[in-house]
């Protein structure tokens, strides 16, 4: 690759052994691009068809698989074309948009499950109030700023980044997260202040709010009665383990990116797999499964099919 090609593209070198295992990793991530569309589309077009799952909690959820189904196609095309190529390369500007995308959708993420965990705090702990905060124009505005908020965050680092001179054109992954710093000649101060607010804001803050509204959503529910506790459990449970599992694969991202460290290829290709391949397909699982309203239709709509 030229000079002039090498300011402008970027090389993965994250595949193990691509050009051998090309099909078959083309086949397992195709197969698994349309498991995600179609398990997470099917759930919310039971929210959008069912008047009766046109509560906040199941808004939300939906929300949240929507924005798996986006989080994926930002993804997954590049990723199919890749295994195909000769050469796993992008343009510098692409990996910069791929970048924003990724991280703005992660961040609407976390903003989303801290509006779910306000939401069954206030279900919970304010019941006879619920209707009055949990208004339609109240879940419209949350929708809104679960993704202009996010977007205007991450809209600042496509724009530094562009600006800063690239000594390296090899990055250490198979798509643009934090690791696209690394091929920057310096690192800047701007850009590391700009990392560190972005970090806190779209990650412990968020994490420090749910925390709180299950730690008093616990203290209410413990105080209550069998019936309230179980009920509680069934809508509670299945956003706890949504949360749990992302913020693993969040934490594992930002260490990557931020520390230097002797991870094999072949463990960081799993681990990178796992962060565009297993949170995408869990979430209509857990809350396909785990929520009971959602459970019947699904079970409904299935046993429909085998009639027919």
């Amino acid at each position: 690759m030229d000079n002039e090609l090498n300011v402008t593209y970027i090389t993965f070198d994250g595949h193990v052994e691509v050009h051998k295992y090309k099909y078959l990793y083309f086949v397992i991530m195709f197969t698994a691009y349309i498991l995600i569309i179609c398990s997470n589309s099917t759930i919310v077009c039971i929210i959008v068809i069912n008047k009766a799952l046109h509560e906040p909690m199941y808004i939300f959820i939906a929300a949240l698989l929507i924005n798996s189904v986006i989080y994926s196609t930002a993804i997954y095309p590049k990723l199919l074309i890749d295994f195909l190529s000769e050469k796993q390369i992008i343009s510098y500007s692409a990996c910069l948009f791929q970048w924003f995308i990724y991280y703005t959708l992660a961040s609407s993420e976390f903003f989303l499950l801290s509006v779910m965990s306000y939401d069954r705090y206030v279900s919970i702990c304010k019941p006879l109030q619920y209707p009055t905060i949990m208004r339609k124009t109240t879940v419209k505005m949350f929708l809104i700023l679960a993704w202009i908020l996010p977007a205007c965050q991450m809209a600042v680092g496509p724009l530094l980044f562009a600006n800063e001179k690239l000594c390296y054109f090899v990055l250490k992954g198979i798509i643009c997260n934090s690791t696209v710093n690394k091929l920057h000649c310096v690192s800047s101060t701007v850009q590391n202040i700009y990392g560190l607010i972005v970090l806190v804001s779209a990650v412990p803050l968020p994490l420090l709010f749910i925390l709180f509204t299950y730690t008093r959503i616990l203290v209410i529910i413990y105080r209550s009665s069998r019936e309230v506790r179980r009920k509680a459990a069934q809508t509670c449970l299945p956003h706890l383990l949504v949360l749990i599992n992302f913020s693993c694969l969040t934490t594992y991202d930002v260490l990557v990116g931020r520390l230097e460290t002797n991870v094999s290829k072949t463990v960081r290709l799993i681990m990178s797999l796992q962060m565009i391949l297993y949170h995408p397909l869990f979430n209509p699982i857990i809350y396909g499964l785990k929520l009971k309203e959602i459970y019947k239709h699904l079970k409904r709509l299935f046993s429909q099919d085998k009639l027919n």
